[in-house]
């Protein structure tokens, strides 16, 4: 009977001591987590200079760190931002200005190379832009691909009402319905684009044609007036560009295990984008006020609300 008490004592101690542990393990990470300067992320290649930042700790000498959450859709990131459980974020500047309309204010500290093409499914034959006449097309709402679908819909001179905007947030979803033959066409950046092409569906609008960086990357103002979180950014600038620097010196291929592993593609995939010669990623420069007003018109007018990381 003693011996049967003093073992239940000691499991009692030790669940109490395993409790206590755990608690303050819980504590201290989210102390390190509120700490770090987090940045919501897509498995796209505008978010590549990230990705390499990261593995090669360039963001090591960042007080805190920083910290990459990753999501599927734009949307989530959106949430993310707009909930404060990220100070910065991969975005376009359609979301992003209406974002702020929203009364999230934002810094932007850089635009990106973010690209998109319109992929036409091949078995639905669609080689031009006027055949999307009673098509569906993947794209998300308030975005720069809702933007892009309502100017190649106007440039063809469709009925709005005749092409099926149809909102897929979700980038890896996007891809499976292009596989399962679920959809007519679909917006998407590299390297799912790549992907696409050599599953031979073709490319029937880049939006590099229309001469507009959207892509950028946005953290809160708020959070960014700190003095901490200023410096943070500081230094975040300088690894952005280290390793833009890097990835336009050497190529995809120098980094074929990195996008393998974010962007869930084959090394095929990698191995057939484009050169990064013809589409160099940018060092840290805000958004061009040419872009940010066809954006603003686009979405209805009203005041600029960008601030740019000077």
């Amino acid at each position: 009977m003693i011996v049967g008490m003093l073992l239940l004592a000691a499991c009692g101690q030790s669940y109490e001591e395993t409790k206590r542990i755990a608690n303050e393990n819980r504590r201290e990470a989210m102390r390190k987590d509120s700490a770090a300067l987090k940045v919501a992320v897509l498995p796209t290649l505008d978010c590549l200079p990230l990705y390499v930042a990261e593995y090669y700790q360039l963001f090591d000498t960042i007080r805190g760190g920083v910290r990459l959450k990753h999501f599927t859709a734009q949307m989530d990131c959106d949430t993310a931002m707009e909930r404060g459980r990220v100070e910065g974020t991969v975005t376009d500047l359609v979301r992003a200005i209406r974002m702020q309309r929203r009364g999230t204010k934002l810094r932007y500290v850089t635009v990106t190379n973010a690209y998109w093409q319109l992929i036409t499914n091949r078995n639905a034959r669609i080689h031009q832009l006027k055949q999307l006449d009673d098509k569906m097309v993947a794209m998300t709402r308030f975005s720069f691909t809702d933007m892009l679908t309502d100017k190649v819909v106007d440039s063809v001179k469709l009925k709005e009402e005749r092409v099926f905007k149809v909102q897929i947030n979700d980038v890896n979803v996007r891809m499976l319905m292009l596989q399962n033959n679920e959809m007519d066409a679909l917006w998407m950046t590299e390297p799912q684009a790549s992907m696409a092409r050599l599953m031979k569906h073709q490319v029937v609008y880049d939006s590099r044609t229309s001469k507009m960086q959207p892509g950028v990357i946005a953290f809160r103002e708020k959070e960014m007036r700190h003095p901490e979180r200023a410096k943070q950014l500081q230094l975040f600038v300088k690894a952005y560009n280290q390793a833009c620097d890097s990835i336009n010196k050497n190529g995809f291929k120098r980094y074929r295990d990195i996008i393998m592993q974010q962007c869930n593609v084959r090394k095929e995939v990698v191995d057939s984008l484009p050169d990064v010669k013809k589409n160099p990623y940018i060092y840290v420069q805000g958004p061009r006020q040419d872009d940010v007003a066809q954006i603003e018109k686009w979405l209805g007018g009203g005041a600029s609300l960008v601030k740019s990381e000077k």
